[in-house]
């Protein structure tokens, strides 16, 4: 059955605009695993854009099911994930004029610091996986530098604009998927799936877990974040 993350950091996105205290990524973290989520995902920027040091730590605190944290792999990240002991981080690539995650990582082009970043993070306990664009290469590369697991970047598929498009997305992300499971890499996937396009990408049985995050809390705000968690739950299963 395939597990659903949700990741949180546009409701502290909408706390931030106002620079008040509300709406709380705790509260909704509470909520999102009541409506029967398997993890909450949060994304500590350098920038500090949206999630906070204060809700990491507190997420840590409260999170009953698996608490991912997105970083990018810097010597300031690596001490704070070392310190709060997240059960999984997922390295990212980060720019602090991109509106979100824009690609996925080049293992290729940074497998020293990389496998580096990764063996700091793995002594502390923690497990590493990598967000990486369906590449064969890319996936090669993240065994090599020794990931226990990789999130496949969903993104170009999601934003094909025809059908025939969209099919050839799908078949890049299957043969990475296949490649990954290969070498025996766990598989998540995530960025831009919404209530649309999930379907696809949940029929993939090696991936075992999909990360979402804008569309379940945009829904949210139209529909309330118990129904939305549990309609893609619905969705996905």
């Amino acid at each position: 059955m395939t597990r659903l993350g949700v990741n949180i950091d546009h409701v502290a996105t909408l706390r931030q605009a106002r620079g008040v205290q509300y709406p709380d990524p705790i509260a909704a973290a509470i909520l999102v695993e009541l409506a029967g989520a398997d993890g909450i995902v949060c994304h500590l920027r350098e920038d500090r854009r949206h999630i906070q040091d204060r809700d990491l730590y507190l997420l840590r605190k409260i999170v009953q099911t698996q608490l991912n944290l997105e970083m990018a792999a810097t010597e300031e990240m690596i001490r704070i994930a070392l310190n709060t002991k997240p059960d999984i981080v997922t390295l990212v690539p980060e720019r602090r004029e991109e509106l979100t995650t824009e690609g996925g990582l080049d293992v290729l082009k940074n497998h020293r610091s990389l496998k580096k970043a990764i063996q700091r993070l793995q002594r502390g306990g923690i497990s590493v996986s990598l967000f990486v664009d369906p590449d064969k290469d890319q996936i090669k590369a993240a065994e090599e530098v020794g990931a226990n697991a990789v999130e496949i970047h969903t993104g170009h598929y999601c934003d094909a604009q025809t059908h025939s498009l969209q099919d050839e997305e799908l078949k890049r992300i299957l043969d990475a998927v296949a490649e990954a499971s290969h070498r025996n890499l766990r598989i998540a996937a995530g960025h831009g799936l919404n209530y649309v396009n999930v379907k696809r990408i949940a029929e993939i049985k090696e991936v075992e877990e999909l990360n979402i995050g804008h569309s379940i809390i945009a829904r949210a705000v139209l529909v309330g974040l118990d129904r939305a968690v549990r309609e893609m739950l619905a969705l996905i299963r």
